[in-house]
């Protein structure tokens, strides 16, 4: 390479830097975050770092249900598990989401009947609630803080099986 092509090459990276530098610091100043207020998942750390998926039982996955402080706390949504330790307040013993931690309660996120409807059982579930069910995966998918390490293996529901009965009190929040 020439003098004058490397010139160029080492202004360009310096310019690239410096543009660089202002990006940043921009966004410091102007929302004090360093991703112009930006949160999702391409900001958490877990993101980048690859890992084996964890497969879970039932069972397996009932151990991290926020009761053992000593243990992280997972929850699944429609098969796939996160973790969501960070939010022990929220999911840990005593917290408000607490019946959603070491279990798969697809259903009860858009039923909202967490006695009854702790199931990953969809079947029955119109359109727009199984759009519900959706929204939430995503929205544990693309979490700032929570992140995605495996998957829940369910057996089989049995074709016999009747239909989760509608849940009174949830019914009557429904408009």
């Amino acid at each position: 390479m020439t003098k004058r092509k490397s010139s160029l090459l080492n202004q360009g990276l310096i310019g690239f830097s410096w543009l660089l530098l202002f990006f940043f610091l921009g966004s410091y100043l102007i929302t004090e975050t360093w991703t112009w207020g930006y949160r999702g998942k391409w900001t958490n750390i877990n993101t980048y770092m690859p890992r084996k998926e964890r497969i879970f039982t039932e069972k397996e996955l009932l151990k991290y249900d926020g009761t053992d402080p000593s243990l992280p706390i997972y929850l699944a949504i429609d098969g796939e598990v996160f973790d969501v330790t960070k939010g022990r307040g929220w999911y840990g013993k005593g917290g408000s989401y607490h019946h959603f931690s070491g279990k798969d309660a697809a259903r009860a996120y858009v039923t909202g009947c967490f006695q009854d409807h702790l199931t990953h059982d969809l079947r029955g579930l119109n359109e727009n609630e199984l759009k519900g069910v959706a929204h939430w995966k995503k929205f544990y998918e693309n979490h700032h803080t929570y992140h995605k390490i495996g998957r829940v293996i369910h057996d089989p529901i049995p074709q016999d099986a009747p239909l989760p009965k509608p849940c009174k009190s949830a019914m009557k929040q429904k408009p």
